[in-house]
């Protein structure tokens, strides 16, 4: 009786351990197209709502951010090209990953169909 009370024991502070070594340090925002100013530049500021009801907000993006269309790589130009010959832009969404840590957006994606 005391091997299995020390067992689960040591397995909740195992799992205890484990759950605290874990933190968020990038975060998904979905965004509507409509709801998304992409930046001039590639060392500029992209922004967007992240939701429906919410202001504005900016984020910083660098020459290292990710630009991509249907998961292909592409620049901010040519991603520009992409989402302009968008109709029906309240319909389609764009993903935008902000890394907490490095306070920047790392890669926006769109799937268009």
């Amino acid at each position: 009786m005391k091997l299995k009370t020390l067992f689960i024991a040591a397995a909740l502070v195992l799992a205890t351990t484990a759950a605290a070594d874990f933190r968020t340090v990038q975060l998904a925002h979905e965004v509507v197209l409509t709801d998304l100013r992409l930046p001039s530049s590639e060392s500029g500021t992209i922004g967007f709502k992240a939701c429906t009801d919410c202001e504005y907000r900016t984020e910083q993006v660098t020459v290292e951010t990710l630009w991509s269309i249907n998961g292909q790589r592409v620049s901010l130009a040519d991603f520009r090209k992409g989402i302009a010959r968008v109709t029906k832009r309240d319909e389609v969404y764009v993903t935008v990953l902000e890394h907490l840590e490095k306070n920047r957006v790392t890669e926006v994606s769109v799937v268009l169909r």
